[in-house]
């Protein structure tokens, strides 16, 4: 294995379709990931709930079908241990970085699922990452309030469709940050 240490970040985009506003007493229900400037890179699942409650307009804003789910969805354990092995399995090409948009939301759900069933993070022990919005505040000197993902896509000139499923969401913040990273240097 090469030195961990010269290869190049993998920025991982993270996003998570839930049925309620925490982990543990609601359900991440999906889950995609997909690395920044390099499209062929992706991974998606899908999750067994892992209680009765929910929030029924959390639950329609994914689309998802809980029934479905139970039934047919890999269990969390089973998933989120996919997930680690996908994202272990990057180390031999870079070094895995969570990003997200919001990473305080979808940070949440992955660090909780990784942790309570796998026993870690791979994305590390505080499973801290990259926050879209903070990241372009930074590059610009701008303020929160002109840092949504639609003022960040008009200004890199991309449109992408935004459709609650976490694998095509995850695929467009990749996008998204991948033409944020190739913008030029701002000026001093």
């Amino acid at each position: 294995m090469a030195d961990s240490a010269k290869l190049p970040e993998l920025y991982v985009a993270v996003d998570v379709e839930a049925d309620g506003p925490i982990p543990g007493p609601y359900s991440m229900l999906s889950l995609g990931m997909a690395v920044a400037g390099r499209p062929d890179l992706r991974f998606y699942t899908e999750l067994k709930p892992i209680s009765d409650d929910y929030v029924p307009q959390a639950l329609a804003v994914s689309g998802l079908d809980r029934e479905r789910l139970i039934a047919e969805a890999p269990t969390a354990q089973e998933a989120m241990a996919a997930a680690a092995a996908w994202v272990n399995g990057l180390r031999t090409v870079g070094r895995p970085v969570f990003l997200a948009a919001p990473a305080v939301w979808d940070g949440m759900f992955v660090h909780w699922y990784f942790v309570r069933f796998v026993g870690s993070s791979p994305f590390g022990a505080t499973g801290s990452g990259v926050d879209l919005r903070s990241y372009w505040m930074g590059r610009t000197a701008g303020e929160w309030s002109r840092s949504r993902k639609t003022d960040i896509l008009k200004a890199v000139g991309l449109r992408l469709p935004h459709t609650h499923h976490a694998g095509e969401d995850a695929a467009e913040l990749a996008a998204i940050f991948d033409a944020v990273r190739r913008l030029p240097p701002p000026s001093p």
